[in-house]
């Protein structure tokens, strides 16, 4: 498994009290856990349980997950353009090239042939 890419100086936590079921235990404790990476500005509330520790470790977890699919997803997209890159810069074989020629020069014999019909 991947280390946490979480350090507890990057986060902020904020409680708030819960909505839906769990009566006035949800009514009274602060158990909705709102957590906040720092450096990437991402976001995480749970409120799942009627344990705010439970909660915390909730959050915890989806927040690690975010992070990590978002890490995933710019290592992803850097390697698209790097390809993209590389794919722009190929220059084309010989047979390529006499492949385009000849479509090419069947097009423009098509387009010649619509010429005006004189009479």
């Amino acid at each position: 498994m991947a280390p946490d890419p979480l350090r507890d100086e990057d986060l902020k936590e904020s409680f708030a009290r819960s909505s839906g079921p769990g009566g006035q235990h949800v009514n009274k404790v602060s158990t909705a856990v709102t957590l906040t990476h720092i450096p990437s500005g991402l976001s995480v509330t749970v409120s799942d349980s009627r344990s705010q520790s439970m909660n915390r470790a909730t959050a915890r977890e989806r927040l690690a997950e975010k992070i990590t699919s978002l890490r995933e997803a710019r290592r992803l997209k850097a390697r698209a353009e790097v390809s993209k890159a590389r794919r722009r810069k190929a220059k084309r074989t010989p047979s390529e090239k006499r492949k385009l020629v000849e479509s090419k020069r069947r097009r423009s014999d098509v387009k010649k042939a619509r010429g005006r019909v004189s009479e």
